[in-house]
């Protein structure tokens, strides 16, 4: 299989798994405004927990990024993944800070 053969296999599975994970991350924060912090909502949370030990593990980078690398010199923050160049770009910057409301959320339903 040619290196561009490869690298669309790769930016469709990261691509499914950011789909996947936006999922999650928004139903966490359905969650915590609908008071619905149930099983589901500390399955999910899990989830995301993986996913920021993966990116530590990786040093902000998704593992993903790291295989695609080897089939692009590109330097477009996209090309990797079938986003936008913005999102691509911002997506770190975006989740954390729907994350950050979302644990905020989740101490003051925990503790009210």
């Amino acid at each position: 299989m040619s290196a561009s053969g490869k690298l669309v296999i790769i930016k469709l599975v990261h691509t499914v798994i950011w789909v996947a994970l936006s999922a999650v991350i928004f139903y966490l924060l359905y969650a915590v405004l609908a008071d619905r912090i149930g099983r589901w909502f500390w399955w999910g949370l899990a989830l995301v927990g993986l996913e920021v030990v993966t990116l530590l593990l990786f040093r902000l980078s998704c593992p993903l990024t790291v295989v695609a690398r080897r089939y692009s010199d590109s330097q477009r923050a996209n090309f990797d993944i079938y986003l936008p160049e913005w999102l691509a770009r911002h997506n770190k910057t975006i989740y954390s800070v729907i994350m950050a409301a979302v644990l905020a959320g989740m101490v003051w339903r925990l503790v009210e």
